[in-house]
């Protein structure tokens, strides 16, 4: 396996940041994007673990930082979740100018979300698959909820995430109470794997039902019995790659 810095620009013009993993040797059979989880990065046990695992398999993916998070510029405080899809869809035709055309999605968590909104607009993508994703973008709300009358009565807050401190502003609340994810599902119409521990304490297993309802066929669920929300130790996120890579032999 070979890991090579890329980088392209962002939805706000700034430069984003991350890994192209490529096979040890021969042409990848196929080309993806990795979307990692909210506030996390490229770097995250479960990006680096998956996006490796799957160059091993000859499936080359490009993992990268959000803007505003990371290594990439751009100040997160002014994102949001609609920022995200672009930044997804700037990706893919990144590649697409450099080398080819993904034609595998894969996003985590909130990733997840803005994978399923972002897929439809990249016809060039031939499989999508979720982990742990949330059907609502406004799910995580829930993370935010001792900050939310701060952020509405002084437009920002302070909020812990994961042990770390961010700036939430109010513009990003009101983006993911905007988005409606349902018709973005139904309008995939690409084949679509759900990956959802049923024992998420982040992320409930209700969502994958949600998603599930939403897509049309073909359209697949595995569940990950036994593995955390964020995939934190490297063995479940190797077993995660494994299926992922089986799955997308298919389509590629």
């Amino acid at each position: 396996m070979r890991s090579e810095k890329y980088e392209f620009t962002g939805h706000n013009g700034g430069v984003l940041a991350g890994r192209l993993e490529l096979p040890e040797e021969g042409d990848p059979l196929a080309f993806a994007v990795f979307a990692h989880c909210f506030t996390c990065s490229k770097d995250f046990v479960a990006s680096r673990t998956i996006a490796r695992s799957l160059a091993k398999r000859q499936i080359a993916t490009l993992r990268f930082d959000f803007t505003g998070l990371g290594n990439s510029e751009g100040d997160f405080s002014n994102t949001n979740f609609s920022s995200n899809v672009e930044d997804l869809v700037l990706a893919a035709e990144s590649l697409a100018k450099d080398h080819r055309a993904p034609h595998i999605m894969i996003g985590h968590s909130l990733g997840g979300a803005a994978t399923l909104a972002a897929a439809s607009q990249l016809p060039q993508v031939k499989a999508v698959a979720t982990i742990g994703a949330p059907f609502d973008p406004a799910h995580i709300e829930h993370l935010l909820c001792d900050s939310l009358s701060t952020i509405e009565q002084d437009g920002e807050a302070k909020v812990d995430l994961y042990g770390r401190a961010f700036t939430i502003r109010r513009q990003f609340v009101e983006d993911i109470k905007q988005q409606n994810q349902l018709p973005r599902i139904a309008e995939i119409h690409k084949p679509l794997m759900i990956m959802h521990s049923p024992t998420d304490q982040t992320v409930n297993i209700e969502n994958a039902r949600l998603i599930y309802e939403a897509a049309r066929h073909p359209k697949s669920f595995i569940s990950l019995d036994g593995i955390d929300h964020l995939l934190t130790k490297p063995d479940d996120a190797e077993y995660v790659a494994s299926l992922l890579a089986a799955w997308t032999s298919r389509y590629i």
